[in-house]
């Protein structure tokens, strides 16, 4: 990829050759192995407030997931299993045995499929801004679907990647206006974020993402398919009180099939809570780590 890599002090680069794939990697501190995992349309980058303090605790790897950011964009793998199975072999390749993990958005997704897949991986799981494997469905839940309409707009054929990827990107603009994150991006870090999304292969990334869930995953999410395993990882769900798609009752029903998990809405904060409230999740994260 011939995007330079944005600069912050104390990150190293590496990339990692897997099977059919080659991620990249940002890495920063040492300690025990803490993993971030982002989310769409983002890339390693979204970390940026948290990798400087977090960094004096824990060793902080921060994959590109597939399609994103500087890993390569393959023309498949996007599905949420292979999405879960690249970090599990990011770890194997590494070395890490046992980790702890934080995720935003689809990498928050990710990290509750490692945990319910992999439970002997994970030491603690904090997910930020994402559905829950669990969903209550019912009549409050439905009335919440509407509110994910922008996933039709990016899976549509032909469409979808020329709304990500071309021209000024402004229906990207439009989504980060409406998710009321206003403030959470600068100019340099909305180029940072919507560049690497000009490049075909990852316009039709997103798109692939978006449209495998909703014709593939969707329906059985919404029938239970995770209720068959249980939830053994002590996991910390934060959600933003101003956040226009993940409402609170999209994000009931849990308590059946999980051993220890809290949830937490975050007043004044919309979808990017990493980047717009940084330092709620530096406590909570320092907290629920040391338990």
């Amino acid at each position: 990829m011939s995007l330079p890599l944005p600069e912050l002090d104390g990150v190293e680069h590496r990339f990692v050759d897997l099977p059919g794939l080659r991620m990249h990697i940002a890495e920063a501190g040492s300690g025990e192995p803490l993993l971030l995992l982002h989310g769409w349309p983002q890339h390693w980058w979204v970390w940026r407030r948290l990798i400087p303090p977090l960094a004096e605790r824990y060793r902080l790897i921060c994959p590109d997931l597939r399609g994103f950011g500087w890993s390569e964009a393959p023309e498949g793998g996007y599905e949420t299993d292979q999405l879960a199975d690249d970090i599990v072999r990011v770890l194997d390749a590494l070395g890490l045995e046992r980790v702890r993990l934080i995720g935003h958005d689809w990498g928050g997704y990710i990290c509750f499929l490692i945990c319910l897949r992999h439970p002997g991986r994970i030491e603690r799981h904090i997910s930020l801004n994402t559905a829950q494997p669990f969903p209550q469905v019912d009549g409050r839940t439905l009335a919440t679907l509407w509110r994910f309409w922008y996933q039709l707009v990016i899976a549509a054929p032909g469409l979808g990647p020329r709304l990500v990827g071309g021209g000024r990107q402004g229906f990207m603009r439009f989504l980060q206006r409406w998710n009321r994150s206003e403030g959470a991006w600068s100019a340099d870090d909305t180029e940072l974020f919507l560049a690497p999304l000009r490049q075909p292969a990852r316009a039709w990334a997103s798109t692939a993402l978006y449209r495998t869930f909703l014709v593939r995953e969707l329906l059985p999410y919404l029938r239970g398919r995770h209720k068959s395993r249980r939830l053994r990882t002590p996991t910390l769900l934060l959600g933003g009180a101003r956040d226009p798609v993940l409402r609170p009752a999209f994000l009931r029903g849990h308590e059946p099939y999980a051993d220890d998990m809290r949830f937490e809405l975050v007043p004044d904060c919309g979808h990017l809570l990493p980047e717009e409230r940084p330092e709620v999740v530096l406590s909570r994260a320092l907290d629920f780590f040391a338990a």
